[in-house]
């Protein structure tokens, strides 16, 4: 009897062959900056990968895996238009080994990498394709035909052509052979006159998408409509121009989107963002600028918080997380910067106050990642909250996205007005 027992329970215990993952969902997102290839799965999986040339291609082996129709279905989400894969092939290269072969467009740099689960996902393995050459964000504006090549280096500051001075003396009068130098006048500085370049950040993107109201609006799908509404009201303006951390529906960490602001030498940094509360009934707009000494409030803090996760759920390779750019950005953040983000904040915000209620009737301040460029004046929009069902119909609205855009407009014209542009040269 205890035999048997005993023969039972070691069957219990043997160890049986392991299961394979599954795949739940697969995902693409071309972009000019790269393209992201996820794969989400119900356990951590294992890589090995190489590329190929010859024609270009990136060889990925994912251990543990059997192919399935989620997987398979990878090869029909490839985009003609996509800029660095032409097609993918899928096949089981051997028993609980899938490869997965991109043949590419032109010579990449990949980087594989896992990620734990966080907030609605579960584990994914992420292939980032990103040019050998990374894309230059001024290289981009001047194909756009929004940044003219004569501009350099960007942001230098120019003067204005002086008045003609009317010819006071008779025709056919005799010149003088030598005109004492008259003594020098200091002269009113005059006012610089020069392309002032706003850096628009629609918040989220890609993997991230932000919070979705009870409708299933998403808040990357309407910060990016504000987006555009805004750069084409800017760019009406005679001495403006735009760069988006973004344009298309793609993730940008935290951190490259500062970085892409400093690159294209931006006099402003906007973020806009549409986000969510605890409670439904949480309404109205509010503008954000960096904190020194902690949160304005508790629900300050609680979206700052929030906000700053972006990277974790947008998917951030941290072996190729530039961490020593994080620190400096948070180290040479100065105090004269909030200062003109304060400005800038309570400029915007009265114009907003004009055309919606506001959730605070001041500039609020927090800890957001976002607003961490040292040298550039910078606020955080939050437009409306995408969870209060009245507000996220408002956001869904054309008429309301085009009035909030000249809104937000408006207040950079008036806080420029106040505070006029100084010349720039260019940043280290």
């Amino acid at each position: 009897m205890l035999k048997a027992g005993g023969t039972l329970l070691l069957s219990v215990l043997a160890p049986q062959s392991a299961r394979a993952a599954q795949i739940l969902a697969v995902r693409v997102w071309p972009a000019a900056d790269y393209t992201r290839v996820t794969l989400e799965n119900d356990s951590e999986l294992k890589t090995s990968h190489f590329v190929v040339p010859n024609p270009q291609r990136l060889v990925v082996d994912v251990d543990g895996l059997d192919l399935n129709p989620t997987l398979k279905s990878l090869v029909a989400k490839i985009q003609s238009e996509d800029p660095y894969i032409k097609q993918v092939r899928v096949g089981q290269n051997r028993p609980n080994v899938v490869r997965l072969v991109f043949d590419l467009k032109e010579e990449i740099t990949p980087q594989v990498f896992t990620l734990p689960p966080v907030g609605a996902y579960k584990h994914r393995l992420i292939f980032d394709l990103y040019p050998v050459k990374p894309v230059d964000p001024i290289a981009a504006m001047i194909e756009k035909g929004d940044w003219s090549p004569s501009d350099a280096p960007p942001g230098l500051a120019s003067l204005p052509a002086p008045e003609p001075v009317p010819d006071l003396q008779p025709k056919n009068a005799p010149v003088p052979a030598a005109a004492a130098p008259e003594p020098k006048r200091h002269a009113r500085p005059q006012k610089v006159v020069r392309l002032i370049t706003i850096a628009l950040d629609p918040g989220h993107g890609g993997e991230d998408p932000g919070a979705i109201g009870a409708a299933g609006s998403r808040e990357k799908d309407i910060v990016l409509a504000i987006a555009k509404r805004l750069k084409f009201k800017i760019e009406e303006q005679d001495n403006m121009r735009v760069m988006l951390t973004r344009d298309d529906d793609y993730f940008v960490p935290l951190g490259m989107r500062v970085e892409k602001a400093r690159k294209v030498q931006a006099d402003l940094f906007v973020s806009l963002h549409a986000d969510a509360f605890i409670r439904p009934s949480a309404r109205g707009s509010s503008v954000f600028v960096l904190s020194e000494k902690g949160a304005s409030s508790s629900a300050a803090r609680w979206l700052a918080d929030k906000e700053n996760l972006a990277d974790a759920i947008g998917g951030v390779n941290l072996n190729g997380h530039n961490k020593q750019l994080a620190s400096v950005l948070l180290d040479l953040s100065t105090t004269a910067q909030i200062n003109d983000s304060v400005k800038l904040g309570k400029a915007v915000l009265s114009e907003i106050g004009g055309m919606a209620r506001l959730h605070k009737g001041s500039v609020e301040h927090a800890g957001f990642a976002v607003l961490k460029a040292p040298d550039i004046p910078s606020i955080l929009i939050e437009t409306a909250f995408i969870s209060n069902p009245e507000e996220e119909a408002r956001l869904r609205d054309n008429g309301y996205q085009d009035q909030i855009a000249e809104a937000i407009t408006n207040g950079i014209k008036r806080y420029f007005a106040k505070n006029p542009p100084l010349a720039k040269s260019r940043q280290s």
